[in-house]
């Protein structure tokens, strides 16, 4: 019996939990998913929540970051997507979809102290998990909680994203903790020269390779040196979160600013990069919009990581 490449792909996708893919006709087939440059030791991406909404639904708002000129897409809507959506706004819009968020993290946590929260929010980690798997992505990134749940939470937080592992393993997703304003692993109202050990320690006692840090180099500029906590953490950081901090804000909350903007010494951030050899994802973290304003972000994310 002779198997159609259409029949082939269904039963992969069905293999795969994915479901059949539709029947494309000629002048609707799906645009390959070329590979990032791979002469680029760090590629750009956008939050698609930085994308606006108005400028229509999944595919649409992917093609606006191609076109703005981003190598691929984070999907930090993740919770609302199922991966077989995923998988066809990649095949349709021919953007990397390097990664998963669920921004309910915040609220549903793994810190939480009762158990049936944290249980939905184990069900929401592996629902990235799969949505990351279905787009082609590596990761999911986890804000694992919030220090106002007690000095307890981050033993319930450990337990809880544990059960998450053998579905990323499975799935080759890797699990990756961002630093936050949580208050955990470090001091709110503390100085401006904080060390990273305690994050750096909390990574390390999982104890797996799937578990890694999603590091945000303007989140706690405010608390230590960028450059330096890169170097404290090295091999652990696997994708990068980026925006632009002004330390000189009398508000901290107003701190936050586009990435070129602010005091952040980019020269050492880059310096130290190259000292850890990063190399992969780095993902804008700032106001978005239209197309302009997010070829604006690209080109904010070369200067400062590319240094042109």
């Amino acid at each position: 019996m002779i198997t159609s490449r259409r029949d082939l792909l269904a039963g992969a996708a069905a293999a795969a939990g994915l479901g059949a893919l539709p029947a494309w006709g000629q002048d609707a087939a799906p645009k390959p998913v070329l590979p990032p440059n791979p002469e680029n030791r760090i590629l750009l991406s956008t939050k698609l929540g930085m994308v606006k909404k108005d400028l229509g639904n999944l595919e649409a708002r992917m093609r606006a970051a191609k076109a703005a000129g981003f190598d691929g897409i984070e999907l930090d809507e993740a919770a609302s997507i199922t991966p077989e959506q995923a998988a066809a706004a990649v095949r349709s819009t021919g953007l990397f979809a390097h990664g998963a968020i669920d921004h309910k993290h915040w609220e549903v946590r793994h810190t939480h102290p009762d158990a049936a929260v944290r249980d939905q929010a184990l069900e929401r980690l592996k629902h990235c998990v799969r949505v990351s798997h279905a787009a082609g992505g590596s990761s999911v990134l986890l804000v694992i909680g919030s220090s106002k749940d007690g000095p307890e939470g981050a033993d319930r937080a450990r337990e809880s994203i544990a059960r998450a592992i053998p579905l990323a393993a499975a799935l080759g997703q890797r699990i990756l903790f961002e630093n936050v304003w949580n208050g955990m692993f470090y001091q709110d109202d503390g100085p401006a020269d904080q060390k990273v050990d305690g994050w750096r320690d909390y990574i390390d006692s999982f104890r797996s390779p799937w578990i890694g840090a999603y590091f945000d180099i303007g989140n706690h500029a405010r608390y230590g040196r960028p450059g330096d906590w890169i170097r404290v953490l090295g091999p652990r950081i696997a994708k990068l979160d980026v925006k632009g901090y002004d330390t000189r804000a009398q508000d901290k909350w107003k701190g936050f600013v586009d990435i070129t903007a602010g005091d952040l010494d980019w020269a050492d951030v880059r310096k130290a990069l190259q000292e850890i050899g990063f190399a992969g994802w780095s993902t804008a973290e700032v106001r978005g919009g239209d197309e302009k304003r997010l070829a604006d972000i690209c080109a904010q994310m070369k200067s400062a990581l590319l240094g042109g």
